[in-house]
């Protein structure tokens, strides 16, 4: 048992809760018991109340439209707008995660249920689960289950209003009762066959940190070869960024292409895609090298860090998110911006429609390609000065 007497033995077990306290906070910490807050949802509300013989006004629309937005427990911001094309436009501007359309007929269509020719209204339930499947998921689950509950008690409220007219009330009149709406659900801006169900954008991203990482590293160790021979630091340096681009080029390429051919993912425009995931590339490998090239391999557990801190938060609408992870990595991290531009590239019409996170990758490019080159000019061990010979004299 001597090997428990050692001091070692038990730094190690201290390195290890170390390690599973980081890693476990990075990977669950800021994902685990999240909870959708303000899901921005927009609501259209077109019905034109009617009039009831009593002399009473009979506005459905009304109705569901206080229900909605009085009830404490959906976890959504309602927005409303008062058309169905402006719904759409929201949403394929990312403002809204889904839309409810209450139609013209809402209050018309159900008292004609107890007419001869019954109209049953159409409620619309439109998510946009490009913009993300897991709120997207919860827009469907929440409102189907609220929209359902507002068609039971509009059925009771129908019935005994007939009811009180008449002592008996027919067979397929009270058939229409039992479902006085039509909810139909639609999906705008779907991620299509064979895209993780949403989450291709970050399977990509977390694919090229990696990819472009390793090259950081082979470059940079060659680097490091080369000068310690003799190159010139600065030439290496550009060197390195010239290359490092290419084979990022190259590996983007060939990462949209195993993705289409092995795979199987379904990707409205490759080219466009490829173009995207290209700039990610090169952005991460210009940030990895720029820090391998001023603090050497004391980089790498800041490079693994942000990695591991980054990947739980790359699937999840920012709502999910607490306020502290939101605010200190959600806000800042690269990786975010890439995932965020990739899905906008592939689910919403191409680089038109991630322009603010194109933006922000190309200042990433071009504020770390500065800091790449300036790396050529630090003060360090070189051989680029010609040796100087020392003679001494004896006497």
């Amino acid at each position: 048992m001597r090997i428990l007497k050692q001091k070692l033995t038990w730094l190690g077990v201290a390195i290890v809760l170390v390690v599973l306290i980081v890693f476990g906070l990075a990977m669950m910490g800021s994902v685990l018991g999240s909870k959708p807050k303000e899901l921005p949802v927009a609501l259209v509300v077109l019905d034109q109340p009617t009039e009831l013989a009593t002399g009473e006004t009979f506005a459905v629309g009304e109705i569901i439209q206080e229900t909605l937005g009085s009830n404490p427990a959906l976890p959504f911001v309602w927005y409303v707008v008062d058309s169905e094309e402006k719904a759409r436009e929201g949403m394929d501007k990312r403002d809204f995660y889904g839309a409810v359309v209450l139609p013209v007929d809402l209050s018309t269509g159900l008292l004609s249920l107890a007419t001869s020719s019954p109209i049953h209204p159409n409620v619309k339930l439109i998510t946009n689960e490009g913009m993300s499947t897991q709120a997207s998921t919860v827009v469907t689950q929440a409102l189907g289950q609220v929209l359902k509950m507002i068609n039971e008690e509009l059925s009771q409220q129908l019935l005994g209003q007939i009811g009180q007219q008449k002592e008996h009330i027919p067979v397929e009149t009270a058939k229409a009762f039992m479902a006085p709406m039509n909810v139909q659900e639609e999906v705008m801006h779907s991620p299509g066959v064979n895209n993780a169900s949403g989450n291709a954008p970050a399977l990509l991203t977390q694919i090229m940190w990696i990819g472009s990482l390793v090259t950081g590293i082979v470059l940079f160790l060659a680097g490091k070869r080369v000068v310690d021979a003799g190159s010139r630091r600065w030439t290496v340096s550009a060197l390195q960024a010239i290359v490092g681009l290419v084979i990022v080029s190259f590996s983007s390429g060939f990462t949209i292409w195993m993705a289409t051919s092995w795979y199987g993912m379904e990707m409205a425009d490759a080219g466009t895609t490829w173009l995207f995931l290209w700039l990610v590339g090169s952005a991460f490998f210009l940030l990895q090298s720029s820090l391998l090239n001023w603090i050497g391999f004391r980089a790498m557990p800041l490079l693994v860090l942000l990695m591991f801190f980054s990947i739980p938060l790359l699937n999840m609408a920012p709502e999910f998110l607490s306020h502290t992870t939101r605010d200190w990595i959600y806000s800042w991290t690269p990786l975010r911006f890439a995932a965020g531009g990739l899905r906008e590239v592939m689910y919403f019409g191409g680089l038109d429609a991630a322009s603010s996170n194109t933006s922000v990758l190309w200042g990433v490019f071009v504020g770390f390609l500065v800091l790449l080159l300036a790396s050529g000019f630090k003060a360090g061990r070189s051989t680029d000065a010609a040796p100087t010979s020392v003679t001494v004299g004896l006497k």
